[in-house]
């Protein structure tokens, strides 16, 4: 079985056996065929998030990937590279401290099963930056927030116990919610199953509630023919 790895400038071929998940494969290639390739590991359990890498163009843990014949292994997308398949996430944790996603202002309150499950699966984030390397912002705008830091936003936003959602909700305005083109990437990509796509529609609706929103909405010339009507035209 062959698959090959993007390694800087050039994409590497090697044999690897048969049934291994990728991250074995990796350990095989570094054991028995190059002791310089370089990737990230940690808990080999898809706990930590450490080994995220790109398979074929989608964004996958080695750890629970099963190799395919033909795989292409490429580095995560928009980090700093360091060298083959590690990269620097260091920035894209930065953008957790932007949105000050956490409690601001303590209140006590009585929280029940369903005020629990409400924010639950946000909470098994395991910072992978799978959603990160996944998002199409990206690609136009380096400053997005991105979708681990909105979706850490509304897991706060939506605790009972917090007093002063309004500040974390104006951290996210500028390249926050309305930057989002709500594509979905990464949800599709997320291995614990949580939808940032739906966490940031939560948090514009909240958005609202506090007096903002979409600033490109509220700039639109509503009278223009590029809008496809005129307002004073009549029917």
């Amino acid at each position: 079985m062959k698959i090959s790895i993007q390694r800087d400038k050039t994409v590497e071929s090697f044999n690897v056996s048969q049934g291994l998940t990728l991250l074995a494969a990796l350990y095989e290639i570094k054991e028995h065929q190059d002791a310089s390739l370089t990737f990230s590991a940690g808990c080999r359990a898809s706990v930590c998030g450490t080994c995220a890498v790109r398979v074929n163009g989608k964004e996958v843990l080695s750890c629970a990937h099963k190799v395919q014949d033909g795989d292409l292994v490429e580095p995560l997308q928009y980090h700093p590279l360091l060298r083959d398949l590690k990269v620097d996430k260091h920035r894209a944790k930065k953008t957790l401290l932007n949105t000050e996603a956490w409690l601001h202002e303590s209140k006590e309150a009585i929280l029940t099963q369903d005020d629990e499950k409400l924010t639950e699966k946000q909470t098994d984030c395991i910072l992978c930056d799978s959603c990160y390397s996944a998002c199409p912002v990206y690609a136009v705008n380096p400053d997005f927030l991105g979708p681990f830091a909105l979706t850490r936003a509304y897991r706060y936003t939506s605790d009972k116990r917090e007093g002063d959602a309004k500040t974390i909700i104006e951290n996210i305005q500028t390249n926050g919610v309305w930057d989002c083109t709500l594509c979905g990437e990464c949800t599709a990509v997320c291995p614990k199953g949580i939808d940032p796509k739906m966490d940031i529609t939560m948090l514009r609706g909240t958005s609202l509630q506090f007096g903002y929103s979409d600033p490109s909405f509220a700039t639109q010339n509503f009278g223009t023919p590029d809008f496809g009507f005129d307002p004073n035209a009549g029917f």
